[in-house]
C-alpha cells in the first residue's frame, strides 16, 4: 500500500510539473502590434530549434513550492536571431534556475535574420524584450513574484535581446490603454551568456542593471565583448562578475556536452553569483 501510494504521488508531481512547464502567456493577446495577422501562422519546430515566431510568447517554469523565493528571470535563448535554440539555452536553463526557487519565463521572439522575416534587428527584440519584462511585472502579484527581483539571462543573441532593454529607458506610458504597457520594463539584474555586440552602449550609465558575465577566451564572436563590458562596468562603478574561460569556444549552452570541466560547472558560477546578490533569498512579504 505504501509503495503503490508513493508511486501515485511521484507520477502526480511529474504530470503537476509537466503542466505547469507548458503554461504558454502570449506577450500580447491580440497578437503583436501591427503584426495582429501574422500572429496566426504556426511555429516551427525541429530537434533543438524554433522557428517563424510571429505571436511572441513567454513558457512558464515554476520552482518547488517550498524552495520559491520570489526571484524571477526572462530567459532569452540565442541562434542569431534566425532561429532559437530553445531547448539548450530555453528548457534546460529554466529548468535549472526553477530548481534554485527561481520563477522562469522563457521568452520566444521574433527573429529578424530568418529568410523572409518581416522585422528588424533595431525594432522587434528590444519590443518583445520589454514587453516580456512588463508582462512578468504584471503577474508578480499571481507568481508571488518580487517586483524588485525580476532579471534576465540571455545566450549569444538572446544576450542581444537583454542588452536592448537593459541600457536604455523602460518606463512604461502612463496613459497606456493596455494596463501592461504603463509598467517598467528594465530587468533589475541580467545575466549574459556569450553575449553578440549589438546593443551595448559605448558608455554604462549609472541606472545599468547589475551585471554577470562570462564567455569563452577563444569564443572568435562573443569574448570581446564580455571583456568591453566589463571594463565598461567598472568605469561606471556598476556591480558585475565575470568569468572568462580559457576554452570553450560559442555555443556551449549550460555546459554539459562540453569535454572541458570548467565549461561543464559554469552554471554553478552563475548560482553562486545569485546567492551572493541576495537573489536566492525569500523575497519578504
Amino acid at each position: 500500500m505504501r509503495i503503490m501510494f508513493l508511486l501515485v504521488l511521484s507520477l502526480t508531481t511529474y504530470i503537476a510539473s509537466a503542466q505547469q512547464a507548458q503554461t504558454i502567456i502570449p506577450l500580447w493577446k491580440n497578437g503583436p502590434p501591427g503584426f495582429e495577422a501574422k500572429s496566426k501562422e504556426a511555429e516551427s519546430a525541429k530537434d533543438y530549434w524554433v522557428k517563424n515566431i510571429h505571436n511572441p510568447s513567454l513558457q512558464v517554469f515554476l520552482p518547488p513550492t517550498e524552495k520559491a523565493n520570489g526571484t524571477a528571470v526572462v530567459v532569452c535563448p540565442g541562434g542569431g536571431f534566425r532561429l532559437l535554440v530553445y531547448n539548450a539555452e530555453g528548457t534546460e536553463p529554466a529548468e535549472y534556475l526553477a530548481k534554485l526557487g527561481i520563477t522562469v519565463f522563457v521568452l520566444k521572439y521574433r527573429l529578424p535574420r530568418e529568410e523572409g522575416s518581416p522585422y528588424s534587428l533595431e525594432k522587434q527584440p528590444r519590443e518583445d524584450g520589454l514587453r516580456a519584462i512588463r508582462q512578468v511585472r504584471s503577474l508578480a502579484k499571481e507568481y508571488g513574484i518580487d517586483n524588485g527581483r525580476i532579471g534576465m539571462l540571455g545566450f549569444s543573441a538572446g544576450g542581444e535581446v537583454v542588452a536592448a532593454v537593459a541600457y536604455e529607458s523602460g518606463k512604461g506610458d502612463p496613459a497606456a490603454k493596455d494596463p501592461v504597457d504603463r509598467l517598467d520594463g528594465k530587468p533589475d539584474f541580467q545575466m549574459l551568456i556569450y553575449p553578440g555586440p549589438l546593443g551595448i552602449p559605448d558608455v554604462i550609465a549609472q541606472d545599468a542593471p547589475p551585471a554577470f558575465l562570462l564567455a569563452a577566451n577563444d569564443d572568435p564572436c562573443c569574448a570581446v565583448t564580455t571583456t568591453s563590458l566589463l571594463v565598461k562596468y567598472r568605469e561606471a562603478k556598476r556591480p558585475v562578475e565575470a568569468h572568462l574561460y580559457t576554452k570553450g569556444d560559442h555555443g556551449f549552452n549550460m555546459g554539459n556536452r562540453s569535454p572541458w570541466q570548467s565549461i561543464k560547472s559554469w552554471p554553478q558560477r552563475m548560482a553562486d553569483w545569485l546567492g551572493d546578490n541576495g537573489y536566492l533569498e525569500k523575497a519578504k512579504p
